[in-house]
């Protein structure tokens, strides 16, 4: 294993600037720079930090929240610095040079805290259908708890009982306290990844609905609540048990309340059948303007037969003459002489949904009908449907320019969605899918699927197959803009970052992950910057080494810049470059970084980046 000749401190010693992967507190700073007397002996004073709050001090009655066991320490894995970095998988990724679209393999939770420095406060909606069935008796998702896990974490006092009662309820996925432990910090990071106007979307069963309510009422806040749509997830119903359950919810939060106002859905069929008359103007429906309970107005209107027709109207006496000057009015013929209003198909903006979706929406026999026509095989479990995917993107998202998130990405619905509304509008939507390399049992036909096609037997390989064969489906169909829709994707796998262990001797070590390609260690130092767009490919400027995205510079193995003619391209970037980011990994406080680092103002553009 290499040693390490150059440590964080040496290049502060030395004077660079540098960014590391520690994070700063917000409120905690904010009250130790305003609230002073709320922070002491590095504790909060619960009775000082609601007397700045203007709340009662001596209160008596128990608060109303939820409470579960390992709570504190799912906040802690929230806080705790991932020990992941990405490494590119272009055997698997599609389109590579040219895709805005991300396929992130490894545990989400990981995946969401890389993706928070550059995508933090940029994604428009997430999709999530996380793991609520409880036929198993543990997680998939490799969340754990021990006594060296208590330790990383900083979590102290633990009593034996304690530790026997973290240790289940992590290990059981029938425990809700485990649900709850593990849902907690992923849901954290999907809000800082929201934009201001973000929404998510969670579908849930009622093993959990009730508990991911309370969670999200806390997470996201209880007035960004937006919806709870109960969706008829099949057609079937079984005459199995005491009750059919024929339903799942979906549980819909806003980032902020200025944008809990959700967009209408396109006309269903039946709603379009409506509008089955027609004149010059186009298709119309009738619109009621005489009615006996509702109407309010009181006039006589005289008919085409030259009869006279009371109210009550639903509109007033001027409204009616102007639609009738206006050809706004639509008579019935024959002995019942009626006015209709018009209201037109091409006026009409959708309807704004409700929380009752039917089968219309699509059901889990139609998801897996369309994974089964992409594989020739049932190779997934009961995936969501598309169709339900398009109509939470069309409520979910005002514009088609936007950036996706769906982090238990399972089949690849949310991705197939994606690329398909793109190929209808013209959009640039694009996707982000992150999906553990859960491993597929032997029984089970995926497992004969990726062994026959030399694919690892995990679920992230059905995902990324899916998006290759549903992506060349729509290309080769006929959607108005199937030929330049983006259906592309990078693979990033996520692996071990580079790391210092100390031993009994306090001699440091440099443990390196020696896997990692100079593109690797480049894409790396972009996402840990979170300046520039990770899926675009930079220009290089020294092999391996030195690399350019407009003002801004990237340096990976800085050793490899020595030498007259790459220490002037060095010089040039300092020059002209608006920062010079240089990843701590692989740099070494040698005569190149020294000397040309700049003075003066410029002392700042070159960053050491771990």
């Amino acid at each position: 294993m290499p040693k390490k000749t150059t440590t964080k401190q040496d290049f502060i010693d030395a004077g660079f600037p540098v960014i590391d992967g520690s994070t700063e507190n917000a409120l905690l700073t904010f009250l130790q720079t305003h609230y002073p007397q709320v922070i002491q002996d590095g504790e909060v004073k619960l009775d000082e930090l609601k007397t700045a709050l203007g709340l009662p001090i001596d209160e008596k009655v128990n608060g109303y929240g939820l409470n579960f066991i390992g709570r504190n320490v799912a906040k802690a894995k929230y806080a705790q610095e991932t020990q992941k970095v990405l490494k590119i998988n272009k055997k698997q990724s599609k389109n590579f040079d040219t895709t805005g679209n991300l396929v992130l393999r490894g545990d989400n939770l990981d995946s969401l805290k890389i993706l928070k420095n550059y995508y933090g406060g940029k994604i428009k909606m997430i999709y999530i259908d996380p793991p609520y069935n409880t036929d198993s008796d543990n997680f998939v998702y490799p969340d754990k708890f021990d006594k060296e896990e208590a330790e990383v974490l900083g979590l102290a006092n633990l009593s034996d009982d304690d530790m026997e009662r973290l240790e289940f309820s992590f290990g059981n996925k029938k425990s809700h306290n485990g649900w709850l432990a593990f849902m907690y910090p992923r849901l954290r990071l999907a809000r800082e990844l929201l934009s201001k106007d973000g929404v998510i979307f969670i579908s849930i069963d009622d093993n959990e609905q009730a508990n991911l309510k309370l969670l999200c009422d806390e997470v996201f806040g209880e007035g960004n609540f937006v919806i709870q749509i109960t969706w008829r997830r099949t057609d079937n119903q079984s005459n199995i048990g005491n009750v059919a359950r024929v339903k799942e919810y979906i549980l819909c939060y806003a980032k902020s309340n200025s944008s809990k106002f959700l967009e209408k859905l396109s006309l269903s069929e039946k709603a379009l059948n409506e509008y089955r008359y027609e004149d010059v103007n186009g298709k119309f429906r009738r619109r009621i303007l005489l009615d006996k309970t509702r109407g309010r107005h009181s006039y006589s209107v005289t008919t085409k037969s030259g009869n006279a027709l009371n109210g009550p109207w639903m509109i007033s006496k001027d409204a009616f003459a102007k639609l009738e000057s206006e050809n706004g009015i639509y008579w019935t013929s024959g002995g019942d002489e009626q006015p209709y209003g018009k209201i037109y198909l091409a006026e009409s903006t959708g309807q704004i949904p409700n929380d009752f979706w039917g089968i219309e929406f699509g059901t889990n026999q139609r998801g897996s009908q369309e994974v089964e026509e992409l594989f020739q095989n049932r190779v997934f479990d009961f995936p969501k449907p598309t169709s339900l995917l398009k109509a939470l993107l069309t409520i979910g998202i005002n514009g088609n320019d936007s950036f996706i998130l769906d982090f238990f990405a399972g089949s690849g619905t949310t991705g197939q969605t994606v690329m398909q509304l793109n190929a209808e509008d013209g959009g640039n939507r694009r996707f982000i899918l992150c999906q553990i390399d859960e491993p597929i049992e032997k029984k089970h036909a995926a497992y004969e699927f990726c062994t026959k096609h030399k694919l690892p037997p995990v679920i992230s390989s059905i995902t990324i197959e899916r998006l290759n064969r549903a992506g060349e489906k729509i290309r080769s169909g006929n959607a108005l803009h199937a030929k330049t829709a983006d259906i592309g994707y990078k693979v990033l796998e996520l692996t071990d970052a580079p790391r210092l262990e100390a031993d009994d001797d306090l001699l440091v070590t440099f443990i390196d992950n020696e896997s990692l390609t100079a593109q690797d260690r480049l894409t790396n130092l972009i996402f840990r910057v979170g300046v520039d767009d990770p899926t675009l490919i930079p220009e290089e400027i020294v092999k391996d080494s030195l690399y350019r995205i407009a003002t801004r510079y990237y340096i990976v193995h800085s050793v490899k810049l020595d030498g007259e003619k790459n220490r002037m391209k060095l010089k040039e970037a300092l020059i002209q470059g608006e920062h010079i980011y240089v990843d701590g990994w692989t740099a070494t406080l040698n005569t190149t970084l020294q000397d040309m680092r700049g003075k003066g103002k410029d002392k700042e553009k070159m960053q050491i980046v771990y």
